[in-house]
């Protein structure tokens, strides 16, 4: 489970993990859908159905200090959740954190 998280998160990549009934997962994904990606550069994970996902999310509270979904990863650094993304492109910073990893078009 450690190995299929830290699989996902690579250094130019956008990635989510959530839960697709979850209001946060939506606003990030909402703020997200806002930019063009490059192909390949942004990913959902819905981690609802997986059979690990109490362990998977003890283990995002150890590597990022929380377990709640969304976990938003702009390259390998966690971001937060969805009020940490809509804050930050309120502020004008999410575009330049996401051009600063290559990941749009």
């Amino acid at each position: 489970m450690a190995t299929f998280v830290q699989a996902k998160i690579k250094g130019d990549k956008v990635v989510v993990f959530l839960k697709p009934t979850c209001s946060y997962c939506i606003m990030a994904q909402d703020v997200l859908s806002k930019y063009k990606f490059k192909p390949g550069h942004f990913e959902c994970v819905d981690i609802s159905d997986r059979s690990d996902m109490g362990s998977m999310q003890d283990y995002f509270l150890e590597l990022t200090g929380a377990r709640t979904v969304p976990r938003v990863f702009i390259g390998e650094e966690c971001i937060g959740g969805g009020s940490d993304v809509a804050a930050l492109q309120k502020s004008g910073k999410l575009e330049g954190m996401l051009k600063s990893i290559g990941a749009l078009q």
